[in-house]
């Protein structure tokens, strides 16, 4: 018995990704994580939306302003990208010293520097800055692009294991909400170097001679970005989880203390007599009038 599934790993992935984003964003807008990590927030909001419009405009809009649309998102990322790393680094590192500080801050920038510098081909400058047309700074704007989530990720993945080994000393040990947010960024992180790494390999040794080996080329190409977006999945289901509980030692509104909870006043215990219905307030003359009668 053969079943007719009519959907492609391309299209139950993309299903799986917007639906876990939506869920997501559920979880940090209902149980208020949203104020603790508004950076956070957005960069899923942006994603959310470039997951979408992917969907809803690719080739259906001129190639020239599709990739205008794409390419200011990604800046956009990024941006939001190192944003978060700061916020993540705030909230884990709030007990640290400035020194110590100043020191982290400077030796994963160094590390994120030097791997942003030697990874990849960079263009020549004259090259990237002769050409002052809307094309031109549409290549700008893709290289800052791909530089940037070269140096997000990275930066990422160091910011997320400092939080990983240092986070007990400080404000975020187990089970804490920034440490599970750093752990699945991390994650997300390590396996989109893996797949950019793994692809560079493939691009520079790869010799095709004929249309089949090309083929075959790109087929493993799709399959390292399905891979990539199946670790992103199980991120995502990773922060709906921990983002839903509470953190240890948070207290609930039902636990609170029996001591703590007091009767509410009545309306006469609480208002003067001055503040009270001239009713309430004659009510005894009344009754000491009709008792003299």
């Amino acid at each position: 018995m053969h079943f007719n599934f009519g959907f492609t790993t391309v299209q139950v992935l993309w299903t799986l990704t917007f639906a876990a984003q939506l869920v997501l964003l559920v979880v940090l807008m209902g149980r208020e994580r949203m104020r603790r990590f508004p950076w956070f927030t957005a960069s899923i909001v942006l994603v959310t939306l470039r997951l979408l419009a992917s969907r809803l405009l690719f080739g259906r809009l001129p190639q020239i302003t599709s990739a205008t649309i794409f390419i200011t998102m990604a800046d956009l990322l990024a941006i939001l990208g190192l944003l978060v790393a700061v916020e993540l680094a705030r909230r884990a590192f709030t007990k640290a010293q400035p020194r110590t500080w100043i020191a982290g801050t400077l030796v994963v920038a160094a590390v994120g520097i030097a791997v942003l510098a030697f990874w990849g081909a960079w263009p020549d400058w004259k090259t990237l800055t002769s050409d002052f047309s809307y094309l031109g700074v549409l290549r700008l704007m893709q290289l800052v692009a791909q530089k940037g989530e070269l140096l997000v990720n990275v930066l990422t993945v160091e910011v997320g294991l400092l939080i990983v080994l240092f986070g007990r000393r400080f404000k975020a040990g187990w089970r804490n909400h920034t440490q599970m947010i750093a752990i699945g960024l991390s994650t997300a992180a390590i396996a989109q170097l893996a797949v950019q790494a793994i692809w560079q390999i493939i691009a520079t040794t790869a010799a095709p001679h004929s249309r089949d080996e090309y083929m075959r080329i790109l087929g493993l190409r799709d399959k390292l970005l399905n891979a990539n977006n199946v670790v992103y999945v199980v991120v995502l289901v990773w922060w709906i989880a921990w983002l839903w509980f509470d953190e240890p030692g948070t207290a609930r509104a039902d636990e609170a203390p029996a001591e703590s909870i007091t009767p509410a006043k009545t309306y006469l215990e609480f208002a003067a007599p001055e503040e009270l219905p001239a009713q309430v307030v004659d009510a005894p003359a009344e009754s000491q009038k009709n008792n003299i009668q």
